[in-house]
């Protein structure tokens, strides 16, 4: 039985950490200007979404290549639930909009939870054709999943307005705030989950299924059980990416989007949550903090001339260079604060 006081004492860290959360984005939106506030809410959008997808790829272990289908769900549900009908009837351009898609209208919070909910129920049933196959497989067929979400946006005009996409979708006020509460909420959530029976659960399915079988684990309801809470998030992710881009299309959901949270998730380490933060800010940030090499160069003086491109050189040299040194990601499986019991453990 768990102690009281020890209750507690989380209960006010928790409540510590909240607060001291708000008051960095205070901060963060009135130290700095617009540019900078987009950027670090574009690192808290991708911060839901690479822990949300290192829960059933890390911490699970299915090599699941799904992400970008349901981020294109909670992105298009949120648009379509935020924008109002006059906006869609005079965006519709490809066919006239469905009369059940100018009914939906909620707002902004209940978009989002509306998104996430519809990307978990279409994870729950996904599940049961997806886990009957394991490994490269199981990634085969996930992989084909987005594919086919983004053809169906493309070929469902009269609910997404086809190639064209959603075009000035309100945009919530005090929007980073909402960003970084809601990653704040997802990373504690995740991490209370993998601390659960159901972690232990889901990583031992990673580690030997057949063994996780034998020990009379239901891997099938766990699996499950993961894809689903993942969905979730990357669905919410998906609206607040659609409300901070105020603008989307099928091609924004393609395959390189899940490649871009895969390295996030590899680079921090596969299993660690925080690793999955840190590694966000690493891939996230650094591609707009090395903007500067794309432009006009000079060298004491010296102009150096344009290199369109060299951003994107030294990013990868960057990455390589971690790899190298770092084979199992930044924190490995371990998260942040076991890093120095670890060293303490192998030392002796």
């Amino acid at each position: 039985m768990r102690n009281p006081t020890t209750t507690l004492a989380a209960q006010g860290r928790n409540l510590l950490i909240i607060l001291i959360t708000i008051a960095l984005l205070v901060a963060i939106n009135t130290l700095f200007n617009d540019y900078i506030v987009r950027v670090i809410s574009t690192v808290f959008v991708f911060m839901i979404l690479a822990v949300s997808y290192n829960l059933i790829n890390g911490v699970t272990g299915q090599l699941s290549l799904e992400p970008n289908g349901f981020v294109a769900v909670g992105a298009y549900v949120t648009a379509l639930f935020i924008l109002s009908s006059d906006s869609k009837l005079d965006m519709f351009e490809m066919a006239a909009p469905s009369p059940f898609i100018l009914l939906l209208h909620a707002s902004f919070l209940p978009a989002l939870l509306i998104s996430g909910l519809c990307a978990a129920a279409l994870a729950v049933c996904l599940a049961f054709p997806v886990f009957r196959v394991r490994g490269d497989y199981l990634a085969i067929v996930t992989l084909g999943f987005g594919f086919i979400i983004k053809i169906l946006a493309i070929n469902n005009p009269q609910i997404t307005n086809g190639a064209i996409g959603l075009n000035d979708i309100p945009q919530q006020p005090h929007l980073l705030f909402w960003c970084g509460l809601i990653a704040l909420l997802a990373t504690g959530m995740i991490l209370q989950l993998v601390w659960s029976k159901y972690g232990r659960m889901m990583k031992a399915i990673r580690d030997d299924e057949d063994a996780a079988i034998a020990m009379g684990i239901n891997t099938f309801r766990i699996k499950t059980c993961a894809f689903a809470t993942s969905a979730f998030f990357e669905g919410i992710g998906g609206g607040l990416l659609a409300s901070l881009l105020t603008t989307i299309s099928p091609g924004l959901f393609d395959f390189m989007l899940t490649f871009q949270l895969l390295i996030i998730i590899v680079l921090g380490g596969l299993g660690s949550t925080t690793g999955a933060l840190l590694g966000t800010i690493v891939v996230v940030g650094s591609g707009e903090w090395l903007r500067f090499l794309d432009q006009p160069l000079s060298l004491f003086g010296h102009d150096l001339g344009s290199y369109p491109g060299l951003r994107m050189v030294v990013f990868s040299l960057l990455l390589l260079l971690i790899m190298l040194f770092a084979r199992e990601g930044l924190f490995g499986k371990k998260e942040v604060w076991q890093l120095r019991k670890g060293s303490r453990h192998d030392s002796k």
